[in-house]
C-alpha cells in the first residue's frame, strides 16, 4: 500500500468535509435524551434550523438519510393512487420517482435529457390540463446532485400558482441547503426535503423535512401509511424538547455546531462563497476546453459542477488516476451518465485555496490520462478567485 501525506481532498458533492469544530462536537460525551439539557438541546437546534430552510413553519429531524425525508415527505400528505408529477432532471429525481411509485403512487414523469432543470413551462402546461384538479402534488429536485443543474423553484411556483392549481410543491434540497439561496416560505414550498452530510457539513445521518400549513392539513386526509416517518407524533414530542422515538444524539451536537459557523459566517456570505467558488470551477472547465453538463446558465448549480468528456475519454479513469496520484476523490458519473462524467463537488466546508489545489489535481489527472486540456484553464479559475 502506497504510504499518504497530507490531507485527502474530498471533493465528491456529498458527503462532505466535516469541520474539525464538528468533529469535537460530535466526540462530546452522550447524554440522557429524555432529560433537561436535551430537551434545551433540541429547542435551540428546531430554532437555529429554520434561517437555513428561509422559514418560519415546523422543520422535523429525523435519524436518517435524505431517503428517509423523501419518503416522509410522501407519506404524510398523499394517499394510495394519488397523482404526482414529476421531472426527469436526473437520476436522483429518478430515484425519488421510483420510490413513489413503489408506495402507490402514480407518478407522471416528464421526460428530460438530464443536462436542464424543471421547466416551469411544462408545470404550467400540465397543472393547465389537469382541470380536475387530480395532481396531488409536484415533486421537483431543487439541486439535482447527479448534474450539477439547479432548477428554478420561484419560477415554477409561479407557474403552479398562474394556474390556480391545489397541488402541493415538494423540494428536494438535499444538495443545496447550505450552500444555495433557498426560500421555503418566500417561495410557496410545502414541504422542503433535506439532509446532514452536503452544505450542513456533517456525516450522513440526519433527514429533514419543513412543512408548510399546507402540508400539515393534508396529514388529515393522506392515507399512506407512515409510523416512524408520522410528522404528527415528532411534532408533539417536540413541543417539550423531544422525540418519539431515540434521537440521533451526538449528531446533534454535531448539527448545533453547523448551525454556529454558518451564522457565524452569515449566509449571504455562505451562498456568495458557493456562487465563487461555482463560477471559477467553470472558468477553469471552459479554459480546459471542456464542457460543463449544465446546458442553461441559469441552472448552473453553486454546489457542484458535472463535467463532460468526449466519448473517446473515460471519465471514471480520469477519476482513479487523480485517486491514486493525488489522494483525491472526485464524483462519478450516475446512471446514464457513468463514464461520460466526473463530478467536481464545492460546498461545504471550502475555502479558496482548498478549490485551487482541486482544480490543480484535476488539470494534472485529465493531462495524466490523455485528455487533451489546455492549462491556462487552472489559470482562469485562480483569476476569479483572486477577483481579477
Amino acid at each position: 500500500m502506497t504510504a499518504r501525506t497530507g490531507r485527502h481532498f474530498l471533493q465528491i458533492p456529498g458527503p462532505t468535509n466535516v469541520p474539525d469544530r464538528v468533529l469535537h462536537a460530535l466526540a462530546q460525551p452522550t447524554i440522557d435524551h429524555r432529560g433537561p439539557d436535551f430537551a434545551d438541546l433540541t429547542r435551540d437546534l428546531l430554532h437555529r434550523l429554520k434561517p437555513v430552510f428561509g422559514t418560519d413553519d415546523p422543520v422535523v429531524i429525523y435519524p436518517s438519510s435524505g431517503t428517509g425525508a423523501w419518503e416522509a415527505a410522501l407519506v404524510n400528505t398523499l394517499s394510495p393512487g394519488d397523482r404526482v408529477l414529476a421531472f426527469e432532471t436526473g437520476h436522483f429525481a429518478t430515484l425519488w420517482r421510483d420510490m413513489a411509485e413503489r408506495l402507490g403512487l402514480t407518478v407522471e414523469f416528464v421526460p428530460g435529457d438530464w443536462r436542464r432543470g424543471v421547466d416551469p413551462a411544462a408545470v404550467a402546461e400540465r397543472l393547465a390540463a389537469d382541470t380536475s384538479h387530480g395532481i396531488a402534488a409536484v415533486m421537483v429536485v431543487h439541486n439535482e446532485t447527479s448534474t450539477g443543474v439547479t432548477s428554478r423553484i420561484p419560477e415554477i411556483r409561479a407557474a403552479m400558482d398562474d394556474s390556480d392549481h391545489p397541488a402541493l410543491l415538494l423540494v428536494d434540497t438535499i444538495s443545496s441547503l447550505g450552500s444555495i439561496d433557498y426560500r421555503h416560505d418566500d417561495w410557496g414550498v410545502d414541504v422542503t426535503v433535506g439532509c446532514s452530510q452536503k452544505g450542513l457539513m456533517l456525516p450522513p445521518g440526519l433527514g429533514f423535512n419543513a412543512i408548510s400549513d399546507k402540508a400539515l392539513a393534508a396529514t388529515q386526509r393522506s392515507r399512506l401509511p407512515r409510523s416512524y416517518w408520522d410528522w404528527a407524533n415528532i411534532l408533539e414530542a417536540n413541543e417539550s424538547g423531544f422525540y418519539p422515538y431515540t434521537p440521533a444524539t451526538n449528531l446533534l451536537y454535531g448539527l448545533r455546531e453547523a448551525l454556529l459557523l454558518l451564522e457565524e459566517e452569515g449566509l449571504p456570505n455562505v451562498f456568495a462563497r458557493h456562487r465563487r467558488h461555482s463560477a471559477a470551477t467553470r472558468e477553469a472547465v471552459r479554459g480546459w476546453g471542456l464542457e460543463v453538463l449544465c446546458a442553461d446558465k441559469r441552472e448552473y448549480s453553486d454546489s457542484l459542477t458535472a463535467v463532460v468528456l468526449s466519448e473517446e475519454h473515460d471519465a471514471d479513469k480520469v477519476r482513479r488516476i487523480i485517486l491514486e496520484r493525488f489522494d483525491m476523490s472526485l464524483g462519478t458519473g450516475l446512471g446514464k451518465l457513468a463514464g461520460r462524467v466526473f463530478r467536481i463537488g464545492h460546498l461545504g466546508s471550502l475555502n479558496d485555496l482548498t478549490l485551487a489545489g482541486t482544480l490543480s489535481g484535476v488539470q494534472m489527472g485529465l493531462q495524466l490520462a490523455g485528455v487533451p486540456v489546455d492549462p491556462a484553464g487552472l489559470q482562469a479559475a485562480l483569476e476569479v478567485l483572486r477577483g481579477e
